[in-house]
């Protein structure tokens, strides 16, 4: 079967495998903080997942007002929603005191329930996942930059140019930036450098989840 955007399509395909492998990876780690851990499985099962529905959309489901390319889409739109959950959880528990973090994981689950409300049932654009995303992946951000200052871990460095380097995947996408505006378009490209962004990041997350003490601000007297 012809794929309707191929090179849209594979290199979500390529991003969904590459997040399979972190999260076996992780999965087989030994880990120092076994929650930090759990939850950067889910952030990157769920982009996997996000990136393996998006390839289905564009590649399969061409026709943009069919039922089936709606379910899809709506399912890449959810997945990206929980990747946010699992970046919130991630850097509140990095960056902050324990009681500041609870409220800003119940914050994060208000948000969750109430953006995919909006998704299923009122408007399922792209936007509403970066609106949901982006802010989550600047609290990430700070958490790694918080974390590094603590420990001095060379792999934190990693993936902090990896979460910076999300932001320029996100402008390249929004400005439609592409290499060929046919064969390699702004979404094709967005897709590599998001593949290179969530390789460092998993160096990062691979140092935060193995780190003994934990690399928590509750624990920063510990280091």
């Amino acid at each position: 079967m012809a794929l309707a955007e191929p090179a849209v399509a594979l290199t979500d395909f390529a991003l969904a495998i590459e997040c399979a492998v972190f999260v076996l990876l992780l999965t087989r780690q030994d880990a120092g903080d076994r929650t930090l851990r759990a939850w950067f499985v889910v952030f990157f099962a769920s982009a996997g997942l996000a990136s393996l529905f998006g390839g289905a959309v564009h590649g399969f489901f061409p026709e943009t007002d069919s039922e089936a390319r709606r379910v899809v889409w709506r399912a890449t739109l959810l997945a990206i929603l929980v990747t946010s959950l699992a970046a919130w959880n991630i850097g509140a528990d990095v960056l902050l005191t324990a009681r500041t973090a609870t409220i800003v994981r119940r914050l994060a689950i208000l948000q969750l329930l109430i953006f995919s409300f909006i998704v299923i049932f009122v408007r399922d654009k792209f936007f509403i996942a970066i609106i949901a995303y982006l802010p989550a992946t600047l609290l990430l951000l700070i958490a790694m930059i918080a974390g590094y200052r603590r420990r001095r871990l060379p792999a934190l460095g990693w993936g902090i140019v990896g979460l910076s380097l999300t932001f320029v995947a996100a402008a390249v996408q929004r400005l439609h930036i592409a290499i060929h505006p046919r064969y390699f378009d702004h979404n094709a490209l967005y897709h590599v450098i998001q593949g290179a962004a969530l390789w460092m990041i998993f160096i990062g997350a691979r140092a935060i989840s193995s780190a003994r003490p934990s690399i928590r601000r509750t624990n920063a007297h510990s280091s």
